[in-house]
């Protein structure tokens, strides 16, 4: 149960918070590794990992930091200091957990940090800036967890202890509860939304397992997708069934955006791709905003409270197809689109509130045309929700797994 966590922030500022987190996690049998970000001032006590080790870790020193004369610059050189340190003490089995501390430019570089470490290693971030629009998701590691750092800007107060305290007990309990990932089948991503729209998934998750793999299903809302684009890029996967891309569209109309690279780390790194246009026709929005001005004036899809659907037109829709193919086209990996003539959502098919024949064939001509070579399409007789499309699906992998492209389950 004796776990260490690496205690990470401004020691010249927040000597006294950083501290508390240290007393906190300490008084419940934990132990503590220090590491000190700061750039002008020095910290009070001693740390384990000095400013200096930092800079020197970011390919720098503190003397060039301060003479840039830029604290963005000079924070960067500390951020990747501090994300190259904290994956060489992990790496060294000195650390089980991390806890960094900030406000703005704090959170900035817990990011980098964060990002650094594997999915399974505890990081939480304490930031003034939590949940913040100013996140972008790209930058969010695929495990990280955010607590809002109420009232500490600056000092300790009973107000921001009952935030840190809170945090130092979750960092240490999650570091002793913490069943890392141990990959002993081949870790199949999966994209998709709820049964109510997209339901292969129940179909082929344990069509999946039964074949020795383990499928990992992403809610692809955004930070779904991130998680997603995260793991794909470290190579996690034996393959990927990307069946639900409608981040791609978020991003192009203004939706809930996974990032400027989703739909392109799985090929950057090789991993064989099955992908399909699940929902490409729609644009996720926050419910309880106004719809953006480039959206009004269309149909809407209110899922609940939270998340809207807007409906994509003709051109829209070409657009979404062509995005997609130049995503995949930069592919090392093999690449099969299936495309379901059916329907690619629940409310799409016939006689359902989305019904749209001539928006659905205008994407697919938009596909054919602008399909790159590396792409083999599979069009299939289906709706993308029937189990016709699923056993196409299962006929590809088997395929694959076959020639060797796919390596075989446990």
């Amino acid at each position: 149960m004796n776990k260490t966590i690496l205690v990470c922030g401004t020691y010249d500022t927040k000597d006294d918070e950083l501290g508390y987190l240290a007393q906190v996690i300490r008084g419940q049998g934990g132990a503590v590794l220090t590491m000190d970000v700061s750039v002008l001032g020095d910290p009070a006590q001693p740390v384990d990992v000095s400013k200096h080790d930092v800079a020197k870790a970011g390919g720098s020193s503190i003397r060039a930091a301060i003479a840039s004369g830029n604290e963005n610059h000079a924070m960067q050189i500390m951020a990747k200091g501090a994300a190259t340190k904290a994956l060489e003490l992990h790496r060294a089995g000195r650390i089980d957990g991390v806890i960094v501390l900030g406000g703005s430019m704090g959170t900035d570089l817990a990011l980098d940090l964060c990002a650094a470490l594997p999915v399974g290693v505890p990081k939480y971030i304490v930031s003034t800036v939590a949940f913040s629009p100013l996140l972008p998701p790209e930058r969010i590691a695929a495990d990280v967890q955010m607590i809002l750092w109420a009232g500490g800007l600056y000092g300790l107060n009973s107000i921001c202890k009952a935030a840190l305290s809170q945090a130092a007990g979750a960092v240490l309990g999650a570091a002793r509860a913490v069943e890392p990932p141990r990959r002993m089948r081949p870790l199949i991503g999966m994209t998709s939304f709820g049964k109510t729209v997209l339901r292969y998934m129940v179909t082929l998750k344990p069509a999946l397992e039964q074949r020795g793999y383990e499928v990992a299903v992403f809610h692809a809302t955004g930070m779904g997708g991130r998680a997603f684009e995260s793991l794909a890029s470290e190579g996690a996967f034996a393959a990927v069934f990307d069946f639900a891309p409608q981040e791609v569209s978020n991003h192009l109309f203004g939706g809930l955006s996974a990032g400027s690279d989703r739909m392109t780390n799985a090929g950057r790194v090789g991993i064989p791709q099955l992908v399909a246009p699940g929902c490409y026709d729609l644009v996720d929005i926050v419910g309880w905003q106004e719809v953006p001005k480039a959206l009004k004036g269309r149909p809407l899809q209110a899922h609940n409270r939270l998340l809207t659907s807007a409906v994509l037109n003709a051109d829209e829709r070409r657009q979404v197809a062509k995005a997609l193919c130049d995503k995949l086209s930069t592919a090392k990996g093999p690449v099969a689109m299936l495309l379901p003539t059916g329907g690619c959502n629940e409310w799409d098919r016939p006689g359902a509130d989305l019904h749209d024949p001539q928006g659905l064939d205008a994407f697919f001509q938009a596909v054919r045309k602008n399909c790159p070579e590396n792409v083999t399409l599979h069009e299939l007789d289906a709706h993308i929700n029937d189990a016709a499309f699923c056993a196409g699906a299962l006929e590809i992998f088997d395929t694959w797994v076959a020639e060797g492209v796919i390596t075989k389950g446990a």
